[in-house]
């Protein structure tokens, strides 16, 4: 509720109209980028999006279908179409694929690499979901290393076409427990699966290694997208401790929404020096422009704390709109404040011990 998606594809709207190729990915399923976009619908592969874009720049988006990518990855990585078949018609792997926790995060990343990979766009923006979220979405490539290295699935990969025989005592009492649990046909379809998934891990992992470096890459870069409000200014700050743990940093810092301060004097807020009122609300007028400064004051406290925790973070703010951005000229008017030109830049932002 911040602006996320909006401030996603006005980055990539921005460098379109640059004449950079742009791409803008979308992992939330609530379409507001396709809405942004003025479309009707976005799918899993890049969408040209009509614009002004001066050559060769140019806009796409997408819309991550979790399973479809999954699919691909299979695709990539069996030993042929008979493995990839048997893999994408087994039961097990049809639930994975679409609802196993962290497998809608990973296979983002995984979209962002296939972008990146194919040198097609000299940018790819991604809106993430909400912050804790977004967590998961950095953590992906290191959580399915972490499944690949699980006790449990590897006692799953021992079974081998040879049946049950050619596995120990141990893991067949591990199985017959587990049949009781959750019952012996779910057990069966899961063997089968990982049965058709044996000698495909290495690829998983040799590209979840590429995948996690491109993260850290220097070419990639974080921007962390609040409005001035206590409660979003506190979850923006968690997000960039986050991403400090993680050896990541704050490229730069959006402050979305901000109310401007419209400079009334104080001598007029005090009733000196006020012109003869020609209407009856002209008092009510003074009072709500002094209201709206005590708002632009308190928002000034909230991005400063920002400011304070995201060193080194450039910080550009984004004005309340007069209207909600639906449109290509809505993304043009937001771009204009997230890159201003020099004569609409704002001064440096006094930064908390800054010399």
């Amino acid at each position: 509720g911040v602006g996320k998606t909006t401030t996603a594809a006005a980055i990539a709207v921005h460098a379109a109209l640059q004449g950079r190729r742009a791409c803008v990915v979308t992992i939330d399923p609530a379409k507001r980028l396709a809405d942004a976009l003025g479309l009707a619908t976005l799918g899993n592969e890049p969408h040209p999006v009509a614009g002004p874009w001066p050559e060769p720049g140019g806009l796409w988006a997408l819309m991550l279908d979790t399973k479809s990518t999954f699919d691909d990855l299979v695709h990539r990585y069996a030993g042929g179409s008979a493995q990839a078949e048997a893999i994408l018609a087994n039961r097990f792997y049809r639930n994975i694929s679409g609802a196993l926790s962290g497998t809608q995060e990973y296979m983002a990343v995984e979209k962002l690499y296939e972008l990146h990979e194919t040198g097609r766009f000299d940018l790819v923006v991604v809106d993430t979901p909400p912050t804790r979220q977004a967590l998961d979405f950095l953590d992906a490539p290191r959580r399915l290393m972490r499944f690949l290295d699980n006790r449990i699935f590897r006692l799953l990969m021992m079974p081998t076409r040879a049946g049950l025989r050619a596995v120990n005592v141990a893991t067949q009492l591990f199985l017959r427990t587990v049949s009781r649990v959750v019952g012996g046909e779910v057990v069966r379809e899961a063997l089968a699966f990982f049965t058709a998934f044996e000698g495909m891990e290495q690829g998983f992992r040799e590209r979840t290694d590429r995948v996690e470096a491109l993260l850290r890459s220097p070419s990639t870069a974080f921007v962390l997208v609040a409005t001035p409000r206590a409660g979003a200014t506190a979850e923006a700050a968690y997000f960039a401790a986050k991403l400090g743990e993680a050896g990541l940093g704050v490229a730069a810092v959006v402050e979305n929404r901000v109310f401007p301060h419209f400079g009334v004097p104080a001598a007029l807020l005090e009733g000196k020096d006020a012109p003869a009122p020609s209407a009856s609300g002209y008092a009510a007028l003074l009072a709500n422009a002094a209201d709206l400064d005590r708002v632009a004051t308190s928002e000034d406290v909230h991005i400063a704390s920002l400011v304070e925790r995201t060193p080194g973070a450039a910080l550009v703010r984004v004005p309340f709109l007069a209207e909600e951005v639906h449109d290509l000229d809505g993304l043009v008017t937001v771009a204009r404040h997230l890159f201003p030109g020099p004569a609409e830049r704002p001064a440096p932002v006094e930064r908390p011990g800054a010399g």
